[in-house]
Formats: C-alpha cells, sequence, structure tokens
C-alpha cells in the first residue's frame, strides 16, 4: 500500500531530521523491539486496565492519567493507555510523557504523524473523549470546521493576502468523454502537483498549491473506463483531466459530492490515503540493497515530485506497520532523453534490506506480481550475455496501453545497443495516436513475427501470461508447426 503525504518529510521535529533541539531515538532494552511489542498485543493481556470495556473519557478524567505509571493520551477524539507501552517507544519514555493526560494529536502531528497509530495502539484504546479536549491557544472557532475543512471566506482571505485567486472547476462532456477542468490560477503548476484517483464510483482529483490541497471529489453519476489523461497548461495554471465514458450517454451532472469537495484544506489536514500497488521486479545492487519497482492501480495518476517521499505500509502478524521512503529513478543517468510523455505508472524505491528488521524483510518477501514480462527478464539478460553464438532474440509484448509497458525505454534502449535483439510493442486499447502494432494474439501477428532463417535453425519460443493468453499461444504455434521441444510456458 502506497501513500503520498501531506507535508514535507522529515518533519521539522522529527527524529529523523538532523537539527538542534530534534528528537533522537532512545536505546531500548532487549526484548523491547517492535515485534515484541506487536507479540504482546497478540497476546490476550489486558493492556487498557478496563477488561474489555470502552469508556468515554472526560478531560477531567485524562488529566488524572499524567504519570509515568498510568499514562493516558488523546489523539484525535481516542483515548489510549499508553503505560505499557511506554518501554518499547523509539522515542522514549520522556517523549511521551509530554502528551501525558492531555490532547497529544498536534505533538504527534510534528513528530511522526506517518505513524499507523490506531493500528499499533489498538490494544491500548480506552474510549472516546466525552468532550472536545482543550484547544490550542491560538485556537479562533469561527476559523476552523469539525472535518478541517477551512470556510470559503477564509480560504479567500488566506489566499488574498498572498495575492492569490481561489481556486475553482468546470466541467463539459461530449459523446464519448467527460473533461473536468480544474481553474488553480497559479503559474508554477505541473503533473508533479496533480494526484488522481479513481476507484469503484469515485473519482478524486487533489491538487497540491503551496502548503494547500485543493480537492475534487464526487461519486460520479455514470461509470467511465479505467484509463484517464491529465494535461496542465503551465503558463496559466489550468489543469484538464479527461475522462473516457462506458456508454456513450450524457450526464446530467458530474456526480454527488462526497468528503470534502470542491474544498482547499491546510496539506497537513488532508489524512493519509493509500492505494494497492504491485511489485513488478526487484533487483539486487549491492549485497544487502535492492531497487525495488511498484506499479501504481491504472486508475491513478502520481508522479512524486523530486525529493519527496511516499509511505509503505505492510501489515505484519496482523497489525500495520508504515515507513516513509523517497523514490529513486530507475537509473542514476539516462544515455537516452526518456520520453515526452512521462511514465507515470511506476515508481523504484532503493531500499536497505536489514535481516534483524521487521518491515524490510518483509517488504524483501514479496512476490513479484503476475505479469507475463517477469520470467523474460533473465531469459533476455542470460541469452544476449551468455550465448556468444546467438544470432537473434525477439519480444512480442502485449499489452492494453502505452502506459501499461513496463520498462518500455529500457527494452528500447537494448534495442538500440545490440542489433541482436527486436523488440515488438502490440497494444489492445491504443490510442489514435499509437504508430504500432495493436490487437489480440493471432495467426496473422505471430506469422510476421516468427520466421525461421533455414529449416535447420535452432529456435526457443517462451511464452508466459495468463492461462487463455498462453494456451491459446501454443495452440497457434503448434499450428505452425514449431515442435512442443521449441516452446516453453511460464506460469505468470
Amino acid at each position: 500500500m502506497l501513500n503520498v503525504p501531506s507535508q514535507s518529510f522529515p518533519a521539522p521535529s522529527s527524529q529523523q531530521r538532523v537539527a538542534s533541539g530534534g528528537r533522537s531515538k532512545v536505546p531500548l532494552k532487549q526484548g523491547r523491539s517492535l515485534m515484541d511489542w506487536i507479540r504482546l498485543t497478540k497476546s490476550g493481556k489486558d493492556l487498557t486496565g478496563l477488561k474489555g470495556r470502552l469508556i468515554e473519557v472526560t478531560e477531567e478524567e485524562l488529566k488524572k492519567h499524567n504519570t509515568k505509571d498510568d499514562c493516558w493520551i488523546c489523539i484525535r477524539g481516542f483515548v489510549y493507555n499508553v503505560t505499557p507501552y511506554m518501554e518499547y517507544h523509539p522515542g522514549g519514555e520522556d517523549e511521551l510523557m509530554r502528551a501525558a493526560g492531555s490532547d497529544g494529536t498536534d505533538l504527534f502531528d510534528q513528530v511522526h504523524r506517518w505513524v499507523n497509530y490506531e493500528s499499533m495502539l489498538k490494544e491500548c484504546l480506552v474510549g472516546r473523549m466525552a468532550v472536545k479536549p482543550a484547544l490550542p491557544k491560538d485556537y479562533h472557532e469561527e476559523k476552523k470546521v469539525l472535518n478541517g475543512m477551512l470556510p470559503k471566506s477564509q480560504v479567500a482571505d488566506t489566499f488574498a493576502k498572498e495575492g492569490c485567486s481561489s481556486p475553482s472547476y468546470d466541467w463539459f462532456q461530449t459523446d464519448s468523454s467527460v473533461t473536468i477542468v480544474i481553474y488553480t490560477k497559479q503559474k508554477d503548476i505541473n503533473l508533479d502537483s496533480v494526484i488522481v484517483d479513481h476507484q469503484d464510483d469515485s473519482f478524486r482529483a487533489e491538487i497540491l498549491i503551496k502548503d494547500y490541497s485543493y480537492i475534487i471529489h464526487v461519486e460520479l453519476s455514470h461509470e467511465i473506463e479505467e484509463d484517464f489523461s491529465v494535461r496542465v497548461v503551465e503558463n496559466v495554471g489550468k489543469i484538464e483531466i479527461v475522462l473516457k465514458k462506458k456508454e456513450n450517454a450524457s450526464w446530467k451532472r458530474l456526480g454527488h459530492p462526497l468528503e470534502n469537495h470542491n474544498s482547499l484544506i491546510p496539506r497537513k489536514d488532508t489524512g493519509l490515503y493509500y492505494r494497492k500497488c504491485r511489485l513488478i521486479s526487484k533487483e539486487g545492487v549491492t549485497h544487502d540493497t535492492k531497487l525495488f519497482c511498484l506499479m501504481l492501480p491504472p486508475s491513478t495518476h502520481l508522479q512524486v515530485p523530486v525529493g519527496q517521499h511516499v509511505y509503505l505500509k505492510l501489515t505484519i502478524t496482523g497489525t500495520e506497520i508504515v515507513k516513509p521512503y523517497t523514490p529513486v529513478s530507475d537509473s542514476l543517468l539516462s544515455e537516452i532523453k526518456e520520453p515526452v510523455l512521462l511514465n507515470n505508472k511506476y515508481i523504484y524505491f532503493l531500499i536497505k534490506i536489514y535481516p534483524a528488521g521487521l518491515f524490510t524483510p518483509e517488504l524483501d518477501q514479496l512476490q513479484i506480481a503476475g505479469t507475463g514480462f517477469t520470467p523474460m527478464v533473465k531469459i533476455l539478460n542470460y541469452a544476449l550475455t551468455n550465448i556468444p553464438s546467438l544470432r537473434k532474440v525477439k519480444l512480442m509484448f502485449f499489452n492494453k496501453t502505452e502506459d501499461d509497458i513496463i520498462w518500455r525505454s529500457q527494452l528500447e534502449k537494448l534495442a538500440f545497443k545490440d542489433k541482436r535483439f527486436d523488440v515488438e510493442f502490440v497494444l489492445s486499447a491504443p490510442t489514435s495516436e499509437w504508430n504500432g502494432k495493436w490487437g489480440h494474439i493471432s495467426p496473422a501477428l505471430l506469422s510476421e513475427f516468427l520466421k525461421r532463417s533455414s529449416d535447420k535453425s535452432k529456435v526457443l519460443i517462451c511464452i508466459c501470461g495468463p492461462t487463455p493468453f498462453t494456451e491459446q499461444g501454443i495452440r497457434l504455434l503448434r499450428d505452425r508447426n514449431f515442435s512442443k521441444e521449441e516452446i516453453h510456458s511460464f506460469t505468470a
């Protein structure tokens, strides 16, 4: 699971920022690691002292529990007994005691907002606050609402002070598409500033504008295709998101507004939004460091800005563990200029594996997602490197759209460098701009691609993909008089 944070990392007072007055980790006693804490929470021991009861906690009651031997803390309206967690806290007991008997939400957000406290402390939950905890001294009632959204008047005032206009949006349609137009009125907007997610009927676009996020969030009135396009006109700050209709029907409205729709929110208040990603590849870089490639969902547009990070989340023995990582490029230097249309479907991470750690060994154990291209990577590398008598290697790579082509630039570079290697991309749902081959596996495509140089030529044909694809491919190859010994299939 992957999340893009709403603020810079590390936080100003985070343990991971090296600065005077910053926070540092405290050495823990043996048997007090994160895994030890998880084991304790699974042991069935009563960690709240309430024998499984949940109670409403008044402000007066919360204040009573303010010692190391009896420490309750409120985070976002929920009260936790963190007394048993004291010895397991990487920041030490003193750090937790800063919020003892009070609302620790602001302190938590300053230090490590990315930590999934709901999962870590779920066995320590005492209950909810019966009344709203004490508010910060600089709090003004008329400038806040419960969901964290700033009133429009304040949005306008805030942007007016900075010499900016408030963003807005509109939409229009054709027979086959719906275009959402967002007017940011900012000249420094680019594709890195736009995050789009489409899940089921929910459509969500987040535009990063300075320290704020402008949100479009609706339940669409009609179904759309998975793929969409995003275009930014930088000189005027206009964003166009083009959705493809599943049916050529006229829409009377864009959809039903969902949480925070058409609102401008401080980025620190937008919350965490995770996406399910597929592990496409992992490549050893050193003896203990690997390059991981994750594929975003097909209905997500995300380009992480340079120097920014994302959160990776894994469920380990029933507990959600979250760690921040900064994406990298797939290689240090690009010998050939990348295509103008940036590939925003893949994210790379260079991660050191700590054998005694909790998160990275689990990450390293993840299975590479079932894609027909996966087995071909090592075959290509081995054949072109270790078989000097090899005359030709061909790869026919079937995908739905151009954005789905894994490692396209690297395959094209390899074909450019090594004249023995040819690659052919075939798309089943190409755009009108696509000039390559299109369709599904068929006799016509294979007859053009597979030609023996002579009857005595030795041939090995490797095929991998979904079971129907593989079975059909093998039948077509046998019809073309390739023997069983010359065909090898892999499981995707």
